[in-house]
């Protein structure tokens, strides 16, 4: 049996009360319908505070009131990916931000996808977007800058600085973020799991891609 389907009575009030409301204020949010975010915490940290008050109102999945999204038009974005979910995130996508499917971002992370022009700070020096592929999480207090392409099925040590691109399979840590070891298969499996809503066509090869 699946963690996911492991329900107390708890969950299942919670999604009953507050499931709802989350689905109709974030028609692209998909996350299994139990395991993830109590919803009544989505509720309190980001549907207030994104469409009542106002703050990152703009993007449409949840963002904690902590963290800022920039330019959310510049931002593709895959299932189970939701960048600005977690506390003190913040996200400059002045030359895009690409990132794939089930990738966490730490407490405190901050991508930058543009540098200032030394010359004339009135500029930002064109690079290619940032971009992240699946099965990834970067650890609390990490920093992405400009240009970097993360592959799939990684992890990035807390704290590290990415000023360089890091293969698909790896651990990286650091500053500068280097490899430090190959990592193992990404083993979860969402195929059988319940979700908080019908999954689209265009995100199904996802389940079986791994």
């Amino acid at each position: 049996m699946s963690k996911y389907q492991k329900v107390n009575w708890k969950k299942k009030v919670d999604f009953l009360l507050f499931g709802w409301i989350v689905n109709w204020a974030y028609p692209e949010y998909y996350r299994p319908k139990y395991g993830y975010k109590a919803y009544r915490s989505i509720l309190l940290y980001s549907f207030i505070p994104q469409k009542i008050l106002g703050i990152n109102r703009h993007v449409p999945w949840p963002v904690h009131f902590t963290s800022r999204i920039g330019l959310v038009q510049k931002i593709k974005t895959g299932i189970m990916s939701d960048p600005g979910d977690n506390i003190g995130i913040y996200i400059q996508a002045n030359m895009g931000f690409e990132i794939g499917h089930n990738v966490g971002l730490g407490a405190g992370t901050a991508i930058i996808s543009s540098n200032h022009n030394h010359n004339d700070h009135s500029l930002h020096d064109e690079v290619q977007p940032i971009r992240i592929g699946n099965n990834v999480f970067i650890g609390a207090n990490s920093v992405i800058l400009p240009g970097v392409q993360i592959g799939s099925n990684v992890v990035i040590g807390a704290g590290s600085v990415v000023a360089k691109d890091i293969p698909s399979n790896s651990i990286a840590v650091g500053n500068p973020c280097r490899v430090i070891k190959e990592k193992e298969p990404y083993v979860e499996r969402f195929d059988q799991i319940e979700f908080n809503r019908k999954i689209p066509e265009k995100f199904k090869d996802y389940f079986t891609s791994y």
